[in-house]
């Protein structure tokens, strides 16, 4: 028989686990941060925005006299970080416990996103991909990947010469091009490339998944195992038809470039130089073959959307303002020269159009609201208790649009970093403090991000006029400015006149792309 001693020293043991258990941790009786008021069950499920939700959070904040916002949905808890100070206390001070990324069942475990390092959760998997990506996009090595940007830079010069009806298909182009060259070493054809129409299909249905409460099965992940035909569940069928898609953007470029290297005819890429440390023994977990796949896929779906969308808002704020246009044409017409087209030699004697560049990624930031993060423990912030679980947001939108830092900060202004002489003022807030993502999740491609959509801007400024399209009576049209509300924006197709400035510079492209296609051979 058991011991009534027995008994009693169980029973206590299991009276003192059920009360240290019970017992409230340091944050439990701290408020919550300050947020619109929700109602039972559903919380703030009925307030959500459904677009441009960072100018609705922006708002909310501004009300409530917050930069740390928190909302409630269906039990989740929501907070959003509307200031640097924030972003850089948590996300970066903090980095080891709000590194996560929440589960996201619609994009990672439904359409096959599983792949990307921006999606996977903070751990040894996601350091090994990011290892590889740092090790050959770093500001140094990201140099070996400029001349595929220029060369990408002149056939989209030539593209504007023979449709410039069409910018953004145009620049399409470009962006797809310069990330398949950079990725995988490969060329494109000139019109319809399989491997351009591949990435843009599997893309665009990420873009609009990714928006934080864009499907209801990333609040209430249960909802993945209700079957396709039970109406309501339409989401179903979208993730299978989108993870087909996603599949072959990332398996169909992979194959190929690894067929050119066992053909010998591969060009340098990321892909070709990471499979060579592979095939030399490279004692580094990071050369394997899937961590290669992934990180090169997650290059080819980051690198096109992104890229388009800030070279056509720059193309929209100069048709606004002619006046930047010719600053930028005549600091180009000083520092070329002629006959030729605008280079990464030229970069510290172009401080406007790098000013211009950064205006660009401010003024009409390309993600204004980076990829959610997951609170992997209970937090304090500002005497407020940040429950375990959350889903955090940085309203990078917000940051980029503070007057405070940036004075009139709807006006396109590319003057404001610079200095009264003309160079590049560092006590100005770079745009790219916000604008690539925040702490241990920063974008690794930010360096080659940057100097693509520079020379792009350089280029496209430099060799051709931009101006407002006119009417059948000679009437200019007026712009819109109206954007697609994504993860990553993007202006709605606009007219407008894109000429080349003189003949000149129309030989100067032509013999450009020429000198590209007898090095090819």
């Amino acid at each position: 028989m058991i011991s009534v001693d027995l008994l009693l020293s169980a029973s206590s043991f299991l009276l003192a686990l059920y009360f240290y258990m019970k017992k409230p941790n340091a944050y439990s009786s701290l408020p919550l941060p300050p947020g619109p008021k929700g109602w039972p069950v559903i919380g703030n499920l009925l307030d959500m925005p459904t677009e441009f939700e960072w100018k609705t959070y922006h708002e909310w904040s501004k009300k409530l006299g917050t930069d740390i916002l928190h909302v409630s949905v269906m039990g989740t808890n929501i907070i959003v970080l509307d200031s640097p100070e924030a972003v850089l206390e948590l996300m970066e001070r903090r980095s080891s416990i709000y590194s996560d990324r929440a589960r996201m069942p619609m994009i990672n475990e439904l359409m096959k996103w599983s792949f990307n390092v921006g999606f996977m959760p903070y751990g040894e998997y996601w350091r090994k991909h990011r290892r590889l990506m740092h090790q050959l996009l770093h500001p140094t090595a990201a140099l070996r990947f400029r001349p595929h940007e220029i060369k990408a830079t002149h056939n989209l010069l030539e593209r504007f010469l023979d449709n410039p009806n069409d910018p953004i298909g145009n620049l399409r182009y470009m962006a797809g091009e310069t990330v398949l060259s950079v990725a995988y070493g490969i060329d494109i054809k000139p019109k319809e490339d399989p491997y351009i129409q591949t990435a843009e299909q599997g893309v665009h249905p990420l873009v609009a998944a990714a928006v934080p409460g864009a499907f209801l099965v990333d609040m209430l992940p249960w909802l993945k195992y209700v079957p396709e035909w039970v109406p309501g569940a339409g989401f179903q069928k979208k993730a299978k038809a989108w993870g087909k898609l996603a599949m072959r953007m990332v398996d169909m470029p992979f194959e190929a470039a690894k067929k050119q290297i066992m053909e010998g005819s591969a060009k340098p890429s990321f892909t070709s130089f990471s499979l060579e440390r592979v095939d030399e023994g490279v004692k580094d977990e990071a050369y394997q073959e899937p961590i290669i796949r992934g990180s090169a896929g997650t290059m080819y779906a980051a690198g096109s959307d992104t890229t388009v969308s800030a070279i056509t808002s720059c193309i929209l704020a100069l048709l606004e303002n002619p006046e930047i246009l010719k600053k930028a044409q005549a600091e180009l017409d000083s520092v070329v020269t002629p006959g030729h087209l605008p280079d990464f030699d030229d970069e510290a004697s172009l401080p406007y159009i790098t000013a211009l560049t950064m205006e660009t990624l401010r003024w009409r930031d390309v993600v204004p609201i980076a990829i959610p993060r997951y609170l992997q423990v209970d937090d304090e912030y500002k005497g407020y208790r940040l429950p375990k679980g959350s889903i955090v947001i940085p309203n990078a939108w917000a940051m980029l649009h503070d007057e405070n830092v940036y004075p009139d900060p709807f006006t396109f202004k590319p003057e404001r970093f610079l200095t009264k002489d003309g160079m590049i003022d560092k006590s100005v807030r770079d745009p790219r403090h916000a604008c690539f993502g925040f702490g241990r999740r920063i974008c690794p491609g930010r360096y080659m991000a940057f100097s693509a959509v520079w020379i792009a801007l350089a280029s496209i400024v430099y060799c051709f006029d931009i101006k407002k399209a006119v009417d059948e009576h000679g009437k200019e049209i007026e712009l819109k400015h109206e954007y697609l509300s994504a993860l990553v924006i993007f202006p709605k197709p606009f007219k407008c006149s894109i000429t080349p400035r003189s003949p000149q510079h129309v030989r100067a492209i032509r013999s450009a792309v020429l000198e590209h296609e007898f090095e090819a051979n």
